[in-house]
């Protein structure tokens, strides 16, 4: 017999892609006139490993490649390439997060820290190597910096707007 998905899958499923995509609407919308900054951070790649490392049973890899997929057709990049880092960044938070659960948060941060810069730096390398056009890097760097620097923000939003907790030392 086929055993249908809980309703806390379900329901987390949901939540997580309504949302990534607030985060790109608000990405897409029209907000800077004209001027170009400092590049913001990856809300959506925060949200993602915040997820995965709080409740990696509501979160499924093919969620994740939708999101992020469609997140590279409307920004215009090379279509799959983010998706294979973040997919990759995510899977490895995931296999790692039961011995991560029980530490500080400050560790939880530097390591994510890490794997944020992993798949960035193997984003850039995959696109020098197939001399795909590349952003300058210091406009990467501020980037990473943004994102690592927003993480523990989104953390803290996803906690008190969503709800969004770890899971106890007894659930899986």
């Amino acid at each position: 017999m086929i055993q249908l998905p809980r309703r806390s899958f379900v329901l987390g499923t949901l939540v997580f892609l309504a949302s990534v995509w607030v985060l790109l609407f608000v990405r897409l919308l029209p907000l800077s006139g004209g001027i170009m900054g400092w590049p913001g951070p990856d809300l959506g790649l925060a949200l993602i490993l915040a997820w995965v490392l709080r409740r990696p049973d509501q979160l499924a890899a093919p969620v994740i490649v939708l999101a992020v997929l469609l997140e590279d057709v409307l920004l215009m990049r090379p279509l799959g390439l983010w998706t294979v880092f973040v997919l990759l960044a995510s899977e490895a938070a995931r296999l790692r997060e039961p011995r991560w659960r029980d530490q500080p948060f400050m560790v939880e941060w530097l390591r994510v820290g890490v794997l944020i810069g992993l798949a960035m730096l193997g984003y850039r390398l995959v696109q020098v190597v197939f001399m795909l056009p590349v952003s300058a890097l210091g406009q990467v760097i501020l980037q990473f910096l943004a994102t690592v620097a927003a993480y523990p923000l989104v953390v803290f939003a996803a906690r008190w707007l969503i709800g969004l907790r770890r899971n106890g030392r007894n659930e899986t």
